[in-house]
């Protein structure tokens, strides 16, 4: 089932209860994959007290380091936001990211990233997201709670997957995030060798390249095509490629 390809990442979560009632609110909807980053506080008691019956869920969690540890081997991923951001990304909401989600997670492991209680994720760590997904609400007050936040991501996933498992037929298997930064990081050194790029004033355009990668959902294939003509063109310019 796609539901058990979907890893729900916790990014500097403050409270530990938090955590606790996201895990309660995953295993409702038949979720399992947890992974924490940089945790203020876990374990903790009432973490646990707040998963309730999900303890096998924070047993099994992951605390990770990095976001690159949390995310590591998976090939697409979204990112909760509740803001606009400078340079503006893809965005759905929740039930067409979770219908995003579903057909990812059919061809392999993805992720769902939720951000600090106070400031949600950062611009550098949205970046790193395919997608960022909005809850609708309250013009008002459209903040949510990160475990409610959670409870309805995790509902949509369910109740999409539940009722129409969802399949996905392509040639080769999708690239993970870090074969997607090594050729990115390939090309910006490229870019940067052919003073297309000022390193000391890139502007904006490694983001917008990373963007563009983010919306093409490339398959291994196509990143090992995009790395071969980087090489090549470093090979022209004498600079013996990577």
């Amino acid at each position: 089932m796609s539901l058990d390809n979907i890893r729900v990442v916790l990014v500097a979560p403050s409270h530990p209860g938090n955590i606790g009632a996201a895990a309660r609110a995953m295993k409702t909807m038949g979720l399992r994959q947890l992974a924490l980053v940089n945790p203020k506080r876990y374990p903790d008691p009432q973490a646990e007290w707040r998963a309730a019956a999900a303890t096998d869920v924070l047993d099994a969690c992951r605390v990770c380091a990095s976001l690159d540890e949390a995310i590591a081997g998976c090939h697409w991923v979204a990112g909760a936001s509740a803001r606009s951001r400078r340079i503006p990304w893809p965005v759905e909401d929740v039930s067409a990211a979770a219908g995003q989600l579903l057909q990812q997670a059919a061809a392999g492991p993805v992720a769902v990233l939720f951000g600090r209680e106070a400031d949600g994720l950062r611009n550098e760590e949205l970046q790193r997201c395919n997608i960022h997904l909005r809850i609708p609400a309250s013009p008002s007050y459209p903040s949510l709670n990160l475990a409610m936040a959670v409870q309805v991501v995790a509902y949509e996933l369910w109740r999409q997957g539940a009722a129409a498992p969802v399949e996905t037929v392509w040639d080769r298997p999708p690239a993970t995030v870090e074969e997607v930064d090594a050729m990115l990081e390939q090309w910006r050194r490229l870019l940067v060798d052919a003073e297309f790029l000022d390193p000391n004033n890139p502007s904006q355009s490694p983001t917008r390249l990373r963007r563009l990668a983010a919306r093409a959902t490339l398959d291994k294939t196509e990143v090992q095509m995009l790395r071969g003509i980087a090489t090549h063109l470093q090979k022209l310019r004498g600079d013996g490629g990577s």
